[in-house]
């Protein structure tokens, strides 16, 4: 489930000129402050950006000095989108931008895209900034996210920029922050709809053929975009069984916040469930539940549709409509594989492990267990220690008893870390914690230390002995 990082010599690009109106040259804020407060030298060794000393990767990532080779100014992009499933025609990037592009050691288009990096001409009525807290909370959300095998964006750089923001939803004044974020792919389905919107079938081949060729890896067929839509049909069909097994909320599952190559970003309301409830929400103002724990998956399926729509202008209807309709099969096999990847046993057959899901979450439903609780205290597919036996003792647990008999895998639990007696969680009570520590007393010591916590908790979940 966890695509490992492979080291590499920094290889810029410069794959998107062959999209020359996707976006507008944009000039980055002058900051008043530059403060480096998190670099992922795990994955700046995946692009070869893991040399720079401090003053070079505030540099770059604070002065937004151009990485030599690629990109020559940032480009903020353009895009559609429905909101909250009403269309939007005036939206791109307002406080973001294309920083740079390169290869990574197994050879993919990769981006470097920004957030709080100052206005653009999408920015509207905003300021462009970005608050630490948000900073914050990407971090937490992107390394837990990886950790529990879901295809997500890597926060690579936050800098602290020492101006303050006013904002109606946290304390204000409250601190800033820009954010750069590694990613495979920055093109939305939004992309899509705006090509669409301005009948620009030109635009709309040419990224047809940008998603195939520099983001997919493949040569186009005889109907490139009913090829594509398949290709975004499984991904984004397996990311919503990720989100689902991790417990996840992304909070704002909008066509523009949706990406082609099916990878999670963009978090802003987000939020873990800690019981398995599919009425829970993360934004406060999902009033109808629309983006719900449990309707991710028909959320992502409906903006899924919307790039069938978009792509009716340059193919027939016909094959789309057949992509779109695998998408609930494709959902339901990905939902169980990933529910054994994160119980820690080998894939029993479709009928036994949707016995096993099943039980499952009548389990957790019944006895009120929390969905972390429950992966780390059956990891391995049995229990390992008498209190989790009277845990998982009632009737609510007996069928899924039953369905796991006979599927134990000791090696799943080789690692340290399955060794101790609570699970590596992130609810929001957690994460106001960790954010109070830097807001009160200017100690990141707590936050730094939860990263080291969910990595090592990665590394049990790839059965690898340390983090690297």
């Amino acid at each position: 489930m966890i695509l490992a990082p492979q080291p590499a010599k920094f290889t810029p690009a410069t794959d998107i000129a062959a999209l020359p109106t996707i976006g507008v040259p944009v000039r980055p804020a002058d900051f008043p402050r530059r403060l480096l407060r998190f670099r992922n030298d795990r994955w700046a060794e995946t692009v070869g950006l893991d040399h720079l000393d401090e003053d070079r990767w505030i540099a770059h990532f604070g002065s937004f000095e151009p990485l030599e080779g690629s990109l020559e100014q940032p480009l903020a992009l353009r895009y559609h989108g429905h909101q909250f499933r009403v269309y939007n025609p005036e939206i791109g990037d307002g406080r973001g931008f294309l920083f740079a592009q390169m290869r990574d050691g197994l050879g993919r288009l990769m981006d470097l895209g920004t957030k709080g990096s100052g206005q653009t001409p999408y920015s509207r009525f905003g300021d462009g900034r970005l608050t630490l807290k948000g900073g914050v909370r990407e971090i937490l959300a992107t390394e837990m996210l990886e950790a529990l095998g879901v295809p997500t964006s890597k926060t690579f750089s936050i800098i602290e920029t020492g101006e303050e923001l006013m904002r109606n939803d946290e304390p204000s004044p409250t601190r800033s922050c820009v954010l750069v974020r590694l990613s495979h792919s920055h093109i939305r389905i939004g992309s899509f709809q705006r090509a669409a919107a301005m009948e620009d079938t030109d635009l709309l081949r040419a990224l047809t053929d940008y998603a195939l060729t520099r983001l997919y890896g493949v040569e186009p067929g005889d109907d490139p975009a009913a090829q594509l839509l398949d290709l975004v049909v499984e991904r984004t069909a397996d990311l919503a069984a990720s989100y689902m097994i991790a417990g996840f909320v992304h909070g704002v599952l909008n066509s523009d916040n949706i990406n082609v190559t099916g990878e999670s970003f963009d978090y802003g309301p987000w939020r873990f469930t800690p019981y398995w409830e599919p009425a829970f929400t993360a934004a406060y103002f999902d009033h109808q539940g629309l983006y719900a724990f449990g309707r991710q998956a028909e959320a992502i399926h409906w903006d899924v549709a919307q790039l069938a729509i978009a792509l009716r202008q340059i193919t027939e209807t016909e094959p789309l409509v057949k992509a779109l309709e695998r998408f609930p099969d494709l959902y339901s096999n990905a939902v169980r594989r990933r529910f054994c990847w994160r119980l820690g046993i080998g894939f029993p057959g479709e009928e036994r492990s949707g016995t096993l899901l099943e039980t499952a979450v009548q389990g957790m439903t019944g006895d009120r267990v929390m969905i972390d609780r429950f992966f780390f205290d059956w990891r391995g597919g049995q229990l390992r220690n008498g209190e989790a036996r009277d845990r998982y003792a009632g009737e609510a647990w007996a069928d899924f008893r039953d369905a796991v008999d006979g599927l134990a895998n000791e090696a799943a639990t080789a690692h340290p870390y399955w060794d101790g007696t609570e699970p590596c969680s992130m609810h929001i009570e957690e994460v106001e914690s960790l954010w109070s520590a830097i807001a009160d007393r200017d100690d990141w010591s707590p936050l730094y230390q939860k990263v080291d916590r969910i990595r090592m908790m990665r590394a049990a979940h790839e059965g690898r002995s340390s983090d690297g």
